[in-house]
């Protein structure tokens, strides 16, 4: 086959044996028969890029090449003549590394056979619960559709009393051979679809699928302290797996609905208490709920401001999975009377005036303007 092989995979003279190996990768993937049907062109330049590699992976036939060229090779191969293959010459030693890796591009993985563990589908479910009840935790029951694993054949998928027979067109295995060319290809088994056995006389429950659709009902634990949107995982309990394989998961994702005092942040509370201005002025004793049920007794100084925030420890949520809780924050809203009756104007008034009588306001600078005024128009 006429060419420089150097060349033909894109490579100098002193290319390294990983080079070489990668050009030729990438060049059989590319004009691999199989990607390109029908075109002669990607054919020749396969067989080309096959000839070049066979020939400079093998340290021997690449020194004879380099001395000699094609000529070389061919004259150090002539001792090997009944060794079979493509224009006679025989694969090199890595010629299988470098196919499977080809293959299973092609065909999604050259190994194994016979019933893999395809495990079941995963399913998702949403529910939502109380602040309370993410504070005590809870039991949830959730209700949903499914495929479970078949009760009268066990899953297997054959009727009762029979099993599924082996394969015989790849004996099991789950896949097939054929030739294509001087490659010998490998392929899924169009008999057992890779289940490397054939169900010969189905479950009438499930048609030989294993599985059959079937309501189901859960009953799921909460732990205390769960946060807003959290997923609960229940394993095994999701899709069955075809033909007696491992199930699926069951997720279920909780969401906390919001509460009518208590704001929440992770493991924090926060709860907004209104305050009338002479409590806040004078200062008082004032009760807190909370989300346990028992109030709490907080003091209020004297002269405390609108906005201001006190904190009453370990009165908040409790720690998923650890220990103690969070705390319970008190914003304080200082209440303005709107509506305020004759009597509560007046004290209010006389209130304002003992205010006043105690601050001192000094007078503005004079602007010379007014000095001009005082003179036209008079005064002192």
């Amino acid at each position: 086959m006429a060419g420089d092989y150097y060349r033909i995979l894109g490579l100098p003279r002193n290319a390294t044996e990983a080079e070489i190996k990668a050009a030729y990768r990438k060049l059989a993937l590319k004009f691999h028969p199989d990607r390109n049907q029908g075109n002669k062109e990607a054919e020749e330049r396969f067989k080309e890029a096959s000839a070049a590699y066979q020939v400079l992976s093998d340290s021997q036939k690449r020194s004879l090449y380099d001395q000699y060229g094609e000529a070389g090779v061919s004259a150090g191969a002539a001792g090997g003549a009944g060794a079979g293959g493509f224009g006679g010459f025989r694969a090199a030693g890595d010629f299988g590394d470098i196919f499977g890796d080809i293959f299973e591009n092609f065909l999604g993985g050259t190994g194994g056979g016979g019933r893999q563990a395809r495990r079941g589908v995963d399913l998702k479910y949403e529910t939502s619960i109380s602040l309370e009840d993410a504070f005590h935790g809870t039991q949830v029951t959730v209700e949903y559709d499914r495929h479970a694993s078949c009760a009268k054949c066990g899953g297997s998928g054959a009727k009762p009393g029979s099993s599924p027979k082996r394969c015989a067109q790849c004996r099991g295995a789950g896949r097939v051979q054929f030739s294509q060319g001087f490659f010998m290809m490998t392929q899924t088994c169009p008999r057992c679809h890779g289940e490397g056995a054939v169900i010969e006389t189905p479950c009438k429950d499930c048609s030989g699928s294993g599985r059959v659709r079937q309501r189901t009902h859960r009953t799921i634990r909460v732990p205390a302290g769960i946060t807003d949107g959290a997923t609960l995982r229940i394993q095994g309990a999701g899709e069955a797996g075809g033909h007696g394989t491992a199930a699926g998961d069951l997720y279920v994702q909780v969401s906390v609905r919001s509460h009518p005092r208590f704001e929440r942040t992770e493991d924090d509370l926060y709860y907004s208490m209104r305050l009338s201005f002479p409590r806040a002025a004078l200062g008082c004793a004032a009760e807190v709920p909370t989300i346990d049920g028992d109030p709490a007794t907080i003091k209020i100084a004297p002269g405390t401001q609108d906005g201001t925030t006190l904190r009453i420890r370990e009165r908040g949520m409790p720690k998923l999975h650890g220990r103690g809780r969070g705390d319970l924050f008190v914003k304080i809203k200082v209440d303005v009377p709107t509506h305020l009756s004759p009597r509560q104007k007046e004290i209010l008034e006389d209130f304002a005036r003992t205010l006043d009588g105690e601050r001192e306001y000094p007078e503005p600078p004079a602007s010379p303007q007014a000095g001009i005024f005082k003179k036209i128009f008079g005064g002192e």
